[in-house]
């Protein structure tokens, strides 16, 4: 009788024991500075992507390029040079030729859905192994550096 107690007891332990050490929800897949958000399932993103008919691009605005040029100085160039060469992610000389500005905008300001959804974000992603922090910046700041990014 002893015997059965001690085995039931036993048992017990070790069920909770495999209970405890996995099998419950997993860590959140994605690359180093993913957010838990972002990586998938309940956290995909419901942003609106812009479109071309979202972004209008007449002549240089100079107060723009400031501006974009300032937000560069702060938040981009740990990660982008401003030549064509890659630093982390790529640099930004010339990006207007590779990419179109509805791209780019949504690159910057909707960077989850961007990489939910678009095949060459992904590819991008593979290929420089870190992803793009959301910076947080406004439609506005977004529209400044592209500007900026178009006198490179």
């Amino acid at each position: 009788m002893k015997t059965r107690k001690i085995k039931h007891i036993l048992a017990a332990t070790f069920i909770l024991t495999m209970a405890a050490c996995g099998g419950g929800e997993s860590a959140p897949a994605g690359p180093p500075g993913a957010s838990g958000a972002a990586a998938g399932g309940a956290g995909k993103s419901t942003a609106k992507l812009f479109t071309a008919a979202d972004i209008t691009m007449g002549d240089i605005d100079q107060g723009m390029v400031d501006k974009g040029r300032g937000i560069y100085d702060m938040k981009c160039q740990a990660c982008h040079s401003l030549g064509a060469n890659r630093v982390v992610g790529p640099g930004f000389k010339g990006i207007l030729e590779r990419r179109k500005p509805e791209w780019i905008m949504n690159m910057i300001l909707n960077i989850d859905a961007m990489l939910e959804t678009d095949d060459e974000a992904q590819r991008l992603l593979e290929e420089c192994l870190v992803r793009m922090p959301n910076q947080g910046l406004s439609k506005s700041d977004g529209r400044d550096v592209l500007e900026y990014m178009r006198t490179l």
